[in-house]
């Protein structure tokens, strides 16, 4: 009985952890699209310090000027989101609706209980800064209860980002 309580304390987190990205690419459907762009949590890597609610660099120096959104595709990497998310308005789950998200202030969606650090951040979601966020939340608003480790494709963070304008306006 001992081992089966302790294989479940392991199974559990690690089942609820993968809703949110990862897993294999055997082949190119949607489903492995978007868990290919995740960023695995495990990386020992010396945090760099959290950017001004103005800075937009991104670790791996790509910008979402150099890239162009497909919202197609888009919609097919925001499937890794889904677990958390919803683009529709009013419509919370574990993450804040992402309806309307261009433009708005951090912490703003109304009915969400955001982290203080979220609230404080004085950031506003602008596509540059998204792209930024995306690649790694915690980077960003360190603090953030966002368990999401990132995005390590440009492409597909500009591709989200296009979707969620399309969307959301």
């Amino acid at each position: 009985m001992k081992k089966l309580v302790k294989f479940l304390g392991v199974a559990v987190p690690v089942a609820l952890l993968g809703a949110c990205g990862g897993g294999g690419e055997p082949t190119e459907t949607p489903a492995d699209t978007a868990a290919d762009s995740a960023v695995p949590t495990a990386t020992a890597e010396p945090e760099a310090p959290a950017p001004t609610a103005e800075d937009t660099t991104t670790l791996d120096g790509t910008t979402l000027a150099s890239l162009t959104g497909d919202a197609a595709h888009g919609e097919q990497v925001f499937a890794q989101c889904r677990a958390c998310h919803s683009v529709e308005p009013g419509k919370n789950g574990l993450g804040p609706s992402l309806a309307g998200v261009v433009g708005r202030t951090a912490g703003a969606v109304e009915g969400f209980q955001y982290t203080e650090a979220n609230r404080s951040s004085g950031i506003t979601w602008t596509p540059e800064k998204l792209y930024q966020y995306l690649e790694k939340p915690k980077r960003v608003v360190p603090g953030t209860k966002m368990i999401f480790a990132g995005m390590a494709k440009g492409q597909d963070r500009a591709d989200v980002i296009a979707y969620l304008q399309a969307t959301g306006q």
